[in-house]
């Protein structure tokens, strides 16, 4: 006799089937469509919810949380305003491919489409900036729903799904049944890349003479730094990073030539432009990273891994198309070559390896370490030296991004955390909270620019009340610094609204938040400041740098240019 099973409302299966789901924390803002649910939160303890401050905080910092554990970060805001306030999130965790599960209340379903209170179409709003979305019609189909959103976006190319639920859907009752796992038949990603397309692409990789490997954030994604690292220590090839694949490969390790793009290294950029055989791992070809198309790795056959087959020769024809998991794919490929007759051209890879480190030798990202009026990169690096690289660190966007990713080598997947394809300010300082919750016991720093920090400067309140104690490291030039350089290279000087009048005073802001604020005007301040902050183990510090407002970031690939017409610092510019 079939075991009877338990009738719920809706409201109460929400709750339980993110328990069933294994999730600890929930990010959200209540709202009368969502009140139902929020009571039933209300009498559990299973999963934590975390009051943010604004919908767009919520989103972030669940995306922080899930790039930080690779698990799925999971948010609940109510209806209209709710919902809109969190597509700012929802599209920078779509663009970068992180798997987060939002739950948007709706109005009851006999109203929707009549301009109800609170009420907007969820699911046509973010339609394009959503892996999957779905509107619960029938509480009995709410469990069900849950999981699938769950199975979409954690699985192939991750991303963020959106679950549509009428307040009267969490009123209604029926029988719990959470599957154990779901099964769709318009949605079977695939894994296993072809057994003869990998085959090719051994024998290619191995006839290189100019090789390079460039890896990006599908690697981290597809949890495969260590079948990277043991590819490209296999065959001894020089290897770059995307921004959103750093750390996937050891940043200190001599074969790691840097980051490449628009802000990346003359030797990585050069040795892209110069290779015979690119080698794309969990890359997507981004413009910021090709520069121009036309004149983009000229010489090289590619090949290219990606488990979305939508990304294969979207902006750039390639040789040797492999659709499948980046794990299983390279792990298929380091058997080939490891049982393949043929080795690496030990000559021409000697030869290859002398070109790059002439590259290198340009030292295109030093700076001035003389003056006392503080240098944003020294403060990075500083930071990188006190925490031994071992931070978490979240960014905002705009030139501390690029210091940050140039300044902090990461030697490990998942410390870098930072908003690539949207390029979202106010991200950085909630989804260093959201890393903090995460892990509780590990240094999380926010790097970020007086900006970028005010977009989202409320969430110190939510820091204050769930103890997540993160150092925040403003770079302050007092400018919108990428704007302020571009405004300078492009524009003549123009420096139209990228002056940032009226600020606050941050030490007295943090101090008001409860937290500890610290400025800091000197070189000779800025290790003593960062040693004292990382002391305070038990409090959240806002650390105030008052930097250059001349310093620009360099090397740099001005729009229409290719890999080898980088700008590099103006008295390193070669002839």
């Amino acid at each position: 006799m079939a075991k009877k099973r338990e009738i719920l409302r809706g409201a109460e299966i929400f709750c339980r089937a993110l328990k069933d789901e294994g999730v600890k924390h929930l990010f959200g803002y209540p709202g009368g469509a969502v009140l139902h649910i929020y009571d039933e939160l209300y009498k559990q303890d299973a999963v934590q919810h975390i009051l943010v401050r604004h919908e767009q905080g919520a989103t972030h910092a669940a995306d922080g949380y899930a790039r930080a554990t690779g698990k799925p970060g999971v948010v609940l805001v109510t209806s209209g305003p709710g919902a809109t306030n969190a597509v700012t999130g929802i599209a920078t965790a779509f663009m970068d491919s992180i798997p987060l599960v939002v739950f948007t209340g709706q109005v009851p379903t006999h109203m929707i489409g009549n301009d109800a209170f609170q009420e907007v179409d969820a699911i046509g709003i973010t339609r394009p900036c959503v892996k999957h979305n779905f509107l619960v019609k029938d509480v009995k189909d709410l469990a069900k729903t849950i999981k699938k959103a769950f199975y979409v976006a954690t699985s192939g190319r991750p991303g963020p799904v959106v679950v549509d639920i009428p307040k009267d859907i969490t009123a209604d009752s029926c029988e719990y049944d959470y599957p154990k796992e779901v099964e769709m038949r318009s949605y079977r990603p695939v894994v296993k890349g072809h057994p003869g397309q990998v085959k090719k692409a051994a024998k290619l990789i191995l006839s290189a003479k100019k090789p390079m490997i460039y890896s990006g954030g599908g690697v981290i994604l597809g949890e495969a730094s260590k079948e990277l690292i043991e590819f490209s220590r296999l065959l001894g090839y020089p290897i770059t990073n995307t921004l959103m694949g750093l750390g996937a490969f050891p940043a200190t390790d001599k074969q790691f030539i840097g980051m490449l793009g628009m802000h990346g290294t003359y030797e990585a950029n050069m040795g892209m432009h110069h290779c015979d055989v690119l080698i794309a791992i969990g890359a997507r070809f981004d413009d910021r990273v090709t520069g121009d198309l036309e004149k983009f790795c000229p010489y090289a056959k590619i090949v290219h891994i990606d488990v979305d087959p939508s990304s294969i020769a979207k902006n750039v024809p390639v040789d040797i198309p492999i659709v499948g998991d980046v794990k299983h794919v390279l792990t298929d490929l380091i058997d080939l070559i490891k049982n393949d007759k043929d080795k690496p051209d030990a000559k021409s890879l000697k030869s290859w390896w002398q070109q790059i480190h002439d590259w290198k030798a340009i030292d295109c990202l030093k700076f001035d370490r003389t003056t006392d009026v503080i240098k944003p990169q020294y403060v990075v690096e500083k930071l990188w030296e006190l925490t031994k690289g071992d931070a978490y660190v979240t960014s905002d966007v705009g030139q501390h991004q690029m210091w940050a990713a140039q300044f902090y080598p990461f030697d490990k997947p998942r410390r870098w955390i930072n908003s690539g394809g949207l390029g979202t300010m106010g991200f950085g300082l909630p989804a260093a909270m959201g890393v903090k919750l995460a892990f509780p016991d590990e240094t999380v720093a926010c790097i970020t620019g007086e900006a970028s920090l005010v977009m989202c400067i409320q969430e110190l309140s939510t820091c204050l009340q769930y103890n997540t104690p993160v150092k925040i490291v403003s770079l302050n030039n007092r400018y919108m610094g990428m704007v302020r350089q571009w405004q300078e290279f492009f524009y003549s000087s123009r420096y139209s609204h990228s002056y940032m009048e009226a600020l606050p005073d941050f030490v007295k802001m943090a101090e008001s938040y409860g937290h500890v604020g610290m400025r800091i005007e000197k070189t000779s301040d800025v290790e003593g400041a960062l040693k004292e902050a990382l002391a305070m183990t038990d409090r959240t510090v806002l650390m105030d740098f008052v930097t250059d407002q001349t310093e620009n970031v360099y090397p740099m690939i001005a729009s229409g240019k290719g890999h080898h017409e980088m700008h590099l610092q103006p008295e390193r510019e070669l002839a």
